[in-house]
């Protein structure tokens, strides 16, 4: 049977069918699902039958794998595999997976587990349509910026709302701190589309203060999470969702009253971002040779 890819939204999002990927894929269907994800951003696989070893076999036919997180633990035996589980945190909050690294990870991998009765959906938005919707003075303004995206925050929970718990899982995610530069007008390096690359990481526009740059990622944030531009993914089990983490952003809708929820996170090792100058992005703080290699 042939690949079929079937669009989900107009904007972002298709299904994968005919290829079993649980089993090695041969060069003409990696071809074809990367061209895939070039085209739709987020692509799903239903009636996966992976554990680990097979999720992190699927991921490596794109790159090399990093490892679970910089700082985060990874799943016992499986150093480049993250648990999403909501027994330790909830990432309801727009946000492009590692961006405070020099190079995020190109790709990421969610694979059900453990799914709640209803809710706990993952939306997935193209910052390539939030690009394309910028009336053309914003365009402009927004292919000057740069913006410095960081760890050292905790980007949900106001302080005096965390518990002893929540505290030690806040010191464990900024137990390094990471400082990075980055383009907010990132041009991708395989399809040539420039998509916004802010997201919940990025805290301040090189060369404005806090609060004027909050207004401004404010501003560009509305136009990524638009209701045209994003996909809402209603999992199912043995389910695998592939987006391309350097022109999407995701958030895990927290709305299924504290039941079990949990995906297993894979992710590929990302290039380093190139805004449209062609100038690289570059690092202020934080070392992350031990989370990942830069690919070329």
């Amino acid at each position: 049977m042939s690949i079929e890819i079937s669009k989900v939204t107009a904007n972002i999002g298709a299904r994968v069918s005919g290829v079993d990927i649980s089993k090695p894929l041969d060069e003409e269907q990696v071809t074809a699902i990367r061209e895939a994800l070039d085209a739709h951003k987020a692509l799903a696989f239903d009636d996966v039958h992976l554990d680990d070893e097979g999720q992190q076999a699927f991921a490596r036919h794109f790159g090399d794998l990093t490892t679970a997180h910089p700082t985060v633990a990874a799943v016992d035996g499986a150093p480049n595999v993250l648990p999403v589980d909501s027994e330790r945190g909830r990432a309801n909050h727009w946000h492009t997976d590692v961006t405070f690294v020099l190079n995020p990870p190109q790709a990421s991998t969610l694979r059900s587990i453990t799914i709640p009765p209803y809710g706990g959906e993952t939306l997935i938005a193209s910052s390539a349509a939030a690009y394309r919707d910028l009336p053309a003075p914003l365009r402009a303004l927004a292919d000057t910026l740069w913006a410095e995206h960081t760890n050292d925050y905790d980007y949900a929970v106001p302080d005096e709302q965390i518990d002893e718990e929540q505290a030690a899982q806040r010191a464990q995610f900024t137990s390094i701190k990471f400082r990075t530069a980055h383009p907010v007008v990132r041009v991708h390096p395989l399809t040539g589309e420039r998509g916004l690359f802010i997201g919940g990481f990025a805290r301040r526009i090189v060369g404005l203060s806090v609060g004027e740059s909050r207004k401004l990622l404010d501003l560009f944030q509305s136009y990524v999470t638009r209701p045209e531009n994003i996909l809402r993914w209603r999992w199912s089990p043995n389910q695998l969702v592939l987006f391309d983490n350097r022109i999407t952003q995701h958030y895990a809708v927290d709305n299924y009253d504290g039941r079990p929820r949990r995906l297993h996170r894979v992710t590929v090792a990302g290039d380093v971002p190139v805004g449209i100058e062609g100038k690289e992005s570059y690092s202020i703080e934080g070392d992350a040779s031990h989370y990942t290699s830069v690919a070329e």
